[in-house]
Order: C-alpha cells, then structure tokens, then sequence
C-alpha cells in the first residue's frame, strides 16, 4: 500500500522529468532550424551562424564540468527550477535580443549569442539533473524508466521539428520570434511543476555521495566514462551526417533531406529506447547493450562498404535504432555499479557523453577530409566508437540484480 501511494506520489515528478528532456530538445533544435533565416534577416554569414551550435554545446560542457561544485549545495529542485527558468528566458531573450543588439550596436550577432549563452546554461543543468532526480524515483524497474525517460528527448526532437516546419509553413518563417516565445511557455509550465512535485534524494538517508576524489580512484568509474563517451561519438558520428546522405542520395531538398534523414534516425532512436523502457524488466540490459552495438557496428560498415546510396540511408536510419540504449544504458550501469556516486558522478558522465557527441563527428570529418571529402571513409573510421563501447561492457560485467523478494 505504502509502495503503491509512492508511485502514485512521485509519477508528477517523473512527467516533469520527460518534459524535462522535451525542453532539453527545443533548446538544441530549434534554433539550427533557422540558421537561413537568419543570413537572411540579420545579413550575418553562415559560417558565423554556425558558431552559435558550438558555443551552445560548449556553454552546456561547462555546466557539466562545474555543476557538481555547486547543485549539491543549493539542492536540485532549486537548481531544476533555475534550469527551467535559464531555457524559457533564452528562447524569450531570441525574440527580442538581436534587433536590440542590431539597433543599439549594430551587431544583432552578439544579441543571438547572448541568447544562446542563456538558454545553453539551462540545457546543461537539465542534462546534469533529469537523469539523477528520474533515477532516485522509486521505480520496480530503474534500467527501463532511464531508458524511457531519454526516448523523450527524441521525441521531443522529433516534435519540434514538425510542430516547427507546420509553423513556417501556416503562419510563415518571418514570424519566427512568435514560435520562440510559444516554445518558452514548455520550461515556464514545466518550471512550475519542479516547484511543487516530491522529489526523492538520490542518497540514502543517513550516507554521503562520493566525492570528486573517491570517485577518481575507481577503475570502473572510468570505464564508464568511456563507455559514455562512445556512446555519445556512436550516436552522433552519423546522425550529424544523415541529411547529407538523404540529399545527395535522393537528389532531394533540403527540407525533405532533414526529414528523410535527421528525423528517421531520432524516430527509430526514440523507438529503441521506448521498446526497452517498456519491455525492460524481460529484457537483460548487456545483452541488449551488446546487440545493439553489434547492430550499430553493422550498420557503420554498410554505410561505409556498400555504394548505393539507398543503403546508405538505411544504414543512418538504422544506426539511430541501434545507438538508442547506449547512452541511457551506460547512465543505468553507472548508478548500478557505483553506490552513491551522486552528482558529480552524473556531471562527469554527463561531460564525458557530450565530449563524444563533439568528437565523434569531428573523427568522421577529420578521415573524410584526408580522403577527399568522401564520408564514407568518416564513418568507417568511427566504427572505433561501438567496438570500444563493446570492450567497456566486457570490463564492466554487472552482478546479478537481487529479486524484488529479497529486497
């Protein structure tokens, strides 16, 4: 009875949590969606434009470098509030900081950045702290609740995608400082939630989390933290280049190259982690973890051996399925193997995730460059990333889980 009125206590808490990572979404795709708009509007080339994805990605790193120095002092719901509050204040600050900046100093660049500065903060607090506040959750099954608990960050991608292109195409693209607004109402509402829903503490009464210090000394805590970084290079190695392929596969648009690409990629993404946040309490989470990696080793050397670029497509679409489980399952071997690690745990892993979603992309279009621009020759150099994901599971052999009975 006492288990049942938890669950029924802390599901607000767990709702918060999937938007969380919705919120988390529209702060890393929304504004790439409008980078053209932008050359055009505010006359600022695109290759300065693309700088605000890495200062985005890069403001977001430091959150993660520096946020186990302070989120255990002020608490996490105050920090998942603030969290909240820094991404609707930057989707706001989008509307109205670059004419401001243009008008005032003749740079609406700087405006764009600065707005980006402010909802990247949010975006890396959130990254830190949804994963820690879901796992102290009491759940039967806290493997399958990560797992499902990430699918929202491809749907939510996903959705904003889709609610953005019907947007530009009903309302129009020029009225794009409206849509900025509508999305800042998702981390207001949501903002509010986290006020107000329990939260559990993520180290049992009575213990400490580990510190900076003892967390270091121990091998598997590295392990993981290369388990989480080739999770991210996996995730990210092809997904950077699936519009590509669709475009110069399909001879399509780009609009429809985003579609055929980027989207199919997170659609089967979000379905792997959905499948197992479903079905994972059936599911023994290396083996699937182990699969999948051979399935993403698989669909690397399609992309890579096989000329036709239908299969190449494929192979992208693919890749998303098989990378799903990598990064939530890497987080819930971390809190399996680990007691205690707490907050800074989770920061580091969280850097460590981010720091191969940079360099798994970087490696693919460092080799495509020495040969010719040719991609494929990218992604089969990447296919480093699941096989070291492979050896990191074979050092870091889980236990066998006690039974509920015994608990």
């Amino acid at each position: 009875m006492n288990a049942t009125r938890k669950k029924v206590n802390y599901q607000t808490t767990i709702y918060a949590c999937f938007i969380g990572y919705v919120v988390q979404a529209v702060v890393n795709n929304f504004v790439p969606l409008l980078f053209l708009t932008f050359e055009r509007t505010y006359q600022i080339p695109l290759s300065k434009i693309t700088l605000l994805v890495t200062f985005n990605f890069g403001i977001q790193l430091l959150i993660d470098l520096i946020s186990a120095a302070f989120v255990d002092k002020i608490g996490y719901r105050i920090s998942i509030v603030a969290a909240h509050v820094f991404a609707a204040a930057g989707l706001i600050s989008l509307a109205f900081l670059p004419d401001l900046f243009g008008k005032s100093f003749g740079d609406p660049f700087i405006g764009l950045l600065l707005a980006v500065t402010i909802y990247a903060i949010g975006g890396g607090l959130t990254e830190v702290l949804i994963s820690p506040i879901m796992e102290a959750c009491p759940s039967d099954n806290k493997e399958a609740a990560m797992s499902l608990l990430h699918s929202f960050y491809c749907w939510g991608h996903v959705f904003v995608v889709i609610v953005s292109t019907l947007f530009f195409y009903f309302v129009g693209i020029e009225n794009w400082k409206i849509l900025a607004l509508i999305w800042a109402i998702l981390p207001i509402i949501n903002g509010f939630v986290f006020v107000t829903t329990p939260m559990a503490s993520l180290i049992e009464e009575g213990e400490t989390g580990l510190t900076l210090k003892e967390l270091v000394r121990k091998k598997i805590f590295w392990v993981l933290m290369l388990m989480m970084l080739c999770a991210g290079a996996s995730e990210q190695a092809v997904s950077q280049w699936a519009s590509t392929f669709a475009e110069r596969g399909l001879g399509v648009s780009k609009t429809v190259g985003d579609l055929a690409g980027p989207m199919s990629f997170a659609i089967l993404m979000g379905c792997s982690r959905a499948y197992y946040g479903k079905r994972g309490e059936n599911i023994d989470l290396d083996k699937f973890m182990r699969y999948s990696c051979l399935l993403c080793i698989v669909s690397y050397l399609c992309i890579a051996f096989i000329p036709n670029p239908i299969v190449g497509l494929i192979g992208c679409a693919v890749t998303g399925l098989s990378v799903g489980i990598m990064w939530p399952g890497s987080f819930s071997k971390a809190s399996f193997s680990i007691r205690n690690g707490g907050t800074a745990m989770f920061a580091l892993l969280a850097l460590a995730g981010d720091l191969g979603c940079g360099g798994g992309p970087t490696l693919a279009g460092i080799v495509s460059g020495a040969f010719g621009d040719n991609l494929r020759y990218g992604i089969l150099a990447a296919v480093i990333f699941p096989v070291l994901l492979l050896v990191g599971l074979a050092l870091c052999k889980r236990p066998i889980k006690p039974t509920h009975a015994t608990k």
